[in-house]
């Protein structure tokens, strides 16, 4: 093999800044500096040299974006800096700009006297979340966002998006050891539309819509399939950054991304105060169907980066931005016929089945009218001519009826009388008084809920069957090895075995857990059933109140309210869940396969010092963990909410307590520390 001289690392050199000049200015300034051959010729040099001489090959080489071998799956990147999502200010009028300003103002204390805060306003961008990062200049990777923690690497596809620089512009002496940039992979308009044309005068298949596209194009295994889709980019934040000092403002690093070449919209402001946020958000949406590429808002966020540092996060999400969605987009189609989807915890959820529409951006043929109360709210009924939006440009919903193009009084629907069974597994329907949702009452037996029941039967909290994951339960009942948690009790050995990934020991070890699980206690029993309603703490109220299994199934909805705390929707849920013949089969399965527990005479009610009180837990104690606070708390009667309410007594606060922490001092919960609760909780034992 010959090596490459000189005289072929400086060519290769000079071809690779050509190249990425010309790129440049195709892809980020729509501005082309020499025709599609004059480029495709000086792109097939730089592709025979590096063929020839592979020593010249480097990761930035714009011939690295042709898109190479298949993958075989994404593998997990950790973000360094979470990327978190903000907050959406679903008020789409003036009025939403008004309210974040509002808070803002008041985190930071600011008198009405104080001037105007001052914001960067820019684009909501409709497209996939990306992290790319940069060492000494050159992209070394690119993640999804993922749950915000960790992402996929998609590297090999983002490569193959013209719009990505591989190397930012500077020389690399002069940029930071690490950037990460982050933005929005999208499709603008025109190209999603010539794409499709192109595919269908081919007949291959077409894109959906932009959004989904740019998603699915990401994410796919082969990158070669990216790097034939009209990708673009657009940067708009960062991520973790080493050895460069950070401007002051928002405004000012997106203008030093541009500098590093990277694509940032000209659609941006720096305003004062929250009527000039407003007049950003009515003169974008005055534009928004004549823009190049799709938005369901425009981003507002503090323009200082210290004022952003001191105001923080809350639950995730940071104090200092907002997106302000637009209305969504409506279209009038036909109702053609209302039939009901069967939800993971039973849910059933009236879909309206409509003419084809083509509304934001997509044809819609069914559309959710979400529960009774909403379908009377708005009376909806079959035949009518109705209004179909696209809630925040993404869920079609059925708005209401054009009341003037109805014909004769089409007769209301009724969702009890239309399905009195489950249409998944005939199980019977009900509605709690105060509930708007219809369920399937055959929670252990429905496979519409077969996969979350099962996972809730294992949980820590009841079963504690370790090992019994989400992948291992769609295993198991995709290979119909389980239909009810009975069929746990069932399993051998071989047909575990056999599983993908799962190996004799894993087999063995899941069969070890199934078998330390038939010896529980009542309550674990009774909160694994997965009754609508019924929590750990109502469970063990159960358990205590009426001592045996058998005790419970007899109780009527009179004699379930005399247990603390159950009231007439708790106690319609318990009638109702074992008055289905499906359930109480499962329960009977379950005894004949061992699963035992000490049952005993009923118990008095627990008294003690917090008896009757409902406490909230949120932030880390001191020295206290969460699962500790609350066996004390419970041993002195109290009751551990997850959520706060109107009926809180309490909330016990620790380190970094978040959203729960402020809506109790909305609603004037006492807040309590770690010693003010082991306080309360010394009382109660001196007692």
């Amino acid at each position: 093999m010959l090596f490459a001289s000189p005289e072929d690392f400086a060519r290769a050199a000079e071809l690779r800044a050509e190249l990425e000049k010309l790129d440049y200015h195709y892809y980020v300034l729509d501005a082309p500096l020499v025709p599609d051959a004059e480029y495709d010729r000086l792109f097939r040099e730089l592709q025979a040299l590096e063929a020839a001489h592979p020593e010249l090959l480097t990761p930035d080489s714009p011939t690295q974006r042709v898109g190479g071998q298949p993958l075989a799956a994404f593998a997990p990147v950790r973000h360094a800096v979470p990327m978190l999502s903000i907050r959406t200010e679903t008020d789409t009028e003036a009025s939403g700009a008004f309210a974040f300003d509002t808070r803002v103002r008041n985190q930071l204390k600011l008198a009405e006297s104080d001037p105007p805060v001052e914001y960067a306003a820019e684009l909501k961008f409709d497209g996939l979340a990306i992290s790319l990062r940069y060492e000494a200049g050159v992209l070394v990777q690119a993640a999804t966002r993922g749950d915000g923690e960790t992402g996929e690497d998609v590297t090999a596809n983002v490569r193959t998006v013209g719009q990505v620089p591989l190397r930012l512009f500077g020389a690399a002496s002069a940029l930071p050891p690490v950037l990460e940039v982050r933005g929005e992979i999208y499709i603008r308009r025109a190209d999603f539309e010539r794409f499709n044309e192109r595919a269908a005068a081919a007949g291959e298949k077409t894109l959906v819509n932009p959004r989904n596209s740019a998603a699915g194009s990401i994410r796919q295994l082969d990158p070669k399939v990216a790097a034939g889709r009209p990708l673009s980019f657009f940067a708009y934040g960062l991520g973790e950054v080493r050895g460069w000092r950070l401007p002051e403002t928002h405004a000012a690093v997106l203008d030093a991304l541009a500098a590093f070449g990277l694509p940032v919209c000209a659609e941006r402001a720096v305003l004062a105060g929250p009527q000039a946020l407003a007049d950003f958000h009515a003169a974008v949406a005055a534009r928004r169907r004549q823009l190049p590429f799709d938005i369901d808002g425009v981003v507002y966020k503090v323009n200082s980066l210290a004022l952003q540092e001191r105001l923080g996060f809350v639950t995730r999400e940071p104090r200092w931005a907002v997106a302000h969605k637009y209305p969504a987009e409506e279209a009038l189609t036909t109702l053609l016929d209302i039939e009901v989807q069967v939800g993971r915890t039973g849910a059933i959820t009236p879909v309206a089945r409509l003419a084809p529409v083509f509304v934001g951006g997509v044809t819609v043929t069914n559309a959710t009218l979400h529960n009774q109360d909403e379908i009377d709210r708005k009376d909806v009924r079959i035949g009518d001519m109705v209004i179909v939006r696209r809630a925040g440009d993404v869920i079609p919903e059925v708005v209401g009826p054009v009341l003037d193009r109805r014909s004769g009084e089409p007769p209301r629907f009724d969702l009890l009388a239309r399905f009195p069974t489950c249409p998944v597994c005939g199980s019977h329907v009900v509605r709690g008084e105060d509930e708007a949702v219809a369920r399937c009452s055959g929670g252990l037996f429905c496979p519409a809920q077969r996969k979350q029941a099962l996972l809730h039967f294992a949980s820590r909290r009841a079963m504690d069957i370790e090992g019994l994951g989400d992948k291992l339960v769609d295993q198991l009942v995709d290979a119909h090895l389980v239909r009810t948690p009975a069929d746990l009790y069932k399993l051998g050995f071989t047909a575990l075995a056999e599983l993908e990934r799962m190996g004799d020991k894993s087999a063995q070890n899941l069969l070890e857990a199934v078998e330390r699980s038939r010896r529980t206690t009542l309550a674990r029993f009774v909160y694994a059933l997965g009754i609508r309603n019924v929590g750990e703490a109502t469970a063990k109220d159960l358990a205590r109140h009426f001592g045996s299994l058998d005790r419970l199934l007899a109780a009527d909805e009179a004699a379930l309210t005399q247990v603390p705390d159950v009231g007439p929707t708790v106690a319609r849920c318990i009638v109702d869940f074992f008055a289905e013949a499906h359930n109480r089969q499962v329960i009977d399965e379950l005894r004949a396969a061992g699963v035992s527990w000490e049952e005993g005479e009923p118990q008095a009610t627990v008294a003690g010092a917090l008896a009757g009180k409902i406490f909230v837990l949120t932030g880390t104690l001191p020295t206290l963990a969460r699962e500790e606070a609350k066996a004390l708390i419970e041993a002195e009667g109290g009751k551990v909410s997850g959520s706060v309410s109107k009926k809180t007594d309490y909330i016990v606060a620790g380190a970094e307590a978040g959203s729960k922490l402020e809506k109790a001092q909305a609603l004037g919960v006492p807040v309590l520390d770690e010693a003010q609760l082991r306080e309360m909780l010394n009382k109660g034992a001196a007692a």
